[in-house]
């Protein structure tokens, strides 16, 4: 499998992700739109999120950091997070278990 073969899809407005799911977990690498929030929200996932491009605006559990190129977060299962595009971005997210977008 490539990542180039994979259709993107827009899960939330000016999140792109291409979607992969494996047996006890998902990868998805997101094309952010400058500007385009992640409202609050947790789930039962443990998340690590990493900036691949650009600067994204993350809060998780009530602090707020800005992360660069190469920085990454792990979001504990069931602690609230949002987030914010400071510019177009790519990022990288990991969840355990799958997390399936509906």
């Amino acid at each position: 499998m490539n990542l180039s073969d994979i259709v993107s899809e827009e899960i939330m407005p000016g999140y792109h992700g291409k979607l992969i799911h494996a047996q006890t977990m998902s990868l998805v690498y997101w094309e952010v739109e400058q500007g385009a929030e992640v409202p609050e929200h947790h789930h039962i996932n443990e998340q690590l999120m990493q900036v691949l491009e650009g600067t994204f605006e993350l809060t998780v559990g009530g602090s707020t950091k800005v992360y660069l190129p190469g920085d990454f977060v792990v979001i504990p299962p069931n602690v609230p997070h949002s987030g914010k595009a400071v510019t177009s971005c790519r990022l990288m997210d990991i969840f355990s278990p799958v997390r399936e977008y509906k």
